[in-house]
């Protein structure tokens, strides 16, 4: 039998710094593009303020197009290295690697993006994992079970770094909205969970959000907030669409245990009152948060659950500071905080 030699560490243990892209694709925020470059100026200065940034820049004029930005804005530029390579979309949680510890070393594995298995143009995302890598000089893994590669977006997925993992059964088992994985079973997943991220334990959630373009990533669900410790969304409305749903995912977790046996403490966090823009409902949601070194970054919607959210956050994270960010502007593009990094632990 070969021991397991893989290892996800959860977001909250020390990183090197946070992979982020900066918006070259207008088409991701229609008529909000020109907004969306400031907030994601702002959201690059608080990050920049904590740890280091790497920035994945589409050429060199847009490298200082985006330098003078930074500098208008007073960011610490010291804390800023590009990457330059051309993308498809910004989403660096799905597109980008998942750096993982085998034994002693970082690896940086290649999911396999594939659009959400919805859209068709992603001939530019498929090489941020190798590009990535290369910069950080890590060495890059395909992920691949039976011999066919496995697609499985950052996003889909949430670990404690003690060998459990969050998912939902809509984003990975629909049989017929946005197959990743054509006829995978859990067991299926479960497999390559626990030779790619050292998972032994997999709690299986249900449904996503109303609106989410990835039908049902679990960071806009639940979320590990220590190694024991899940805060989940739940809508207090129950003539809302998500009510159901979300009660439905807080059943689940109240009933599920941790790779320990214990069983996990959970914490409800509301939803934003819902947002819609040109008739398409969005998926805000207040567990799109990202955890840095000594800091959690929280989406805000102009709404009055925004000081609910970051009080139920500060009591989950009590050595951290917590900011809120608006995210009214990146919402548009149907993800926020977490959706646009992707954390390279140290």
């Amino acid at each position: 039998m070969t021991t397991l030699t893989r290892s996800f560490p959860a977001e909250w243990e020390k990183q090197q710094g946070i992979l982020l892209c900066f918006p070259h694709n207008g088409k991701d925020w229609p008529g909000k593009y020109e907004a969306v470059q400031w907030a994601f100026v702002e959201f690059i200065k608080k990050v920049a303020t904590y740890e280091q940034v790497f920035l994945v820049v589409a050429d060199e004029n847009q490298k200082d197009k985006v330098a003078e930005m930074l500098e208008t804005a007073h960011v610490k530029t010291s804390n800023v290295s590009f990457i330059i390579h051309k993308t498809n979309r910004s989403w660096m949680r799905d597109s980008g690697p998942i750096i993982v510890k085998n034994g002693t070393k970082r690896e940086a594995l290649n999911f396999n993006f594939n659009g959400w298995a919805k859209y068709k143009n992603i001939n530019l995302d498929k090489h941020v994992p190798a590009k990535v890598g290369e910069f950080l000089n890590i060495p890059v893994t395909q992920v691949m079970y039976k011999g066919k590669p496995v697609i499985v977006e950052g996003g889909a997925i949430d670990v404690n770094g003690k060998g459990t993992l969050l998912t939902s059964e809509e984003c990975l088992m629909h049989p017929d909205i946005q197959v990743r994985n054509q006829g995978f079973t859990k067991e299926d997943y479960e497999a390559v969970f626990k030779e790619y991220l050292g998972i032994t334990n997999v709690i299986w959630l249900g449904d996503g959000i109303e609106g989410d373009d990835t039908h049902g990533h679990i960071d806009d669900l639940c979320r590990f907030v220590n190694e024991d410790t899940i805060v989940t969304i739940v809508e207090l409305d129950p003539n809302d669409n998500n009510y159901k749903p979300l009660q439905e995912n807080l059943k689940i977790l109240q009933n599920a245990k941790l790779e320990n046996g214990k069983a996990p403490i959970v914490v409800a966090l509301p939803m934003p009152k819902r947002i819609d823009f040109e008739g398409l409902r969005l998926p805000a949601s207040y567990a799109n948060f990202l955890i840095l070194n000594n800091c959690v970054l929280v989406p805000t919607f102009n709404d009055v659950n925004d000081r609910t959210a970051l009080n139920i956050l500060a009591e989950c994270f009590p050595d951290r500071e917590i900011i809120g960010i608006s995210a009214i502007d990146f919402i548009w593009g149907f993800g926020t905080l977490h959706c646009l990094s992707q954390q390279i632990p140290e």
